[in-house]
């Protein structure tokens, strides 16, 4: 199994969830993040009385668990749907899961991935 970490433009978000759910990923996690890029017009800016810095940059973070199998497909999809040209775009990281738990049923592996009923058609078609 392996991990991605995916950190894409917020206005981007929306239209890498659909591109996911097509490609049959229909679970991950998400968190609004923020980060610290490299980009070259950094400034302080003031807007309505309050000073923003716009070295911070808002991002979202995605967090998918896959099976190795769907691990090209799954990041061609990051890469092609949050994809704009410009600095800022974002980041993929992908780690190695050596175990996962399901923790209602206390299944393990690669079967903590599907729902109950892919595990019947898995089963059935074995």
């Amino acid at each position: 199994m392996k991990q991605i970490e995916a950190i894409i433009r917020l206005s981007k978000f929306e239209e890498v969830k659909q591109a996911l759910h097509e490609i049959d990923i229909d679970f991950f996690s998400y968190w609004d993040t923020t980060g610290v890029g490299n980009e070259i017009h950094r400034a302080e800016r003031i807007y309505r009385g309050a000073t923003i810095d716009t070295s911070e940059i808002p991002r979202r973070l995605l967090t998918i668990i896959i099976r190795d199998k769907n691990l090209r497909k799954t990041v061609d999809c990051i890469l092609n749907t949050a994809n704009t040209g410009e600095v800022g775009d974002g980041r993929i990281f992908v780690t190695s899961v050596e175990e996962s738990w399901k923790i209602r049923n206390k299944t393990n592996g690669e079967d903590t991935l599907m729902g109950d009923h892919e595990i019947q058609e898995e089963k059935f078609i074995h």
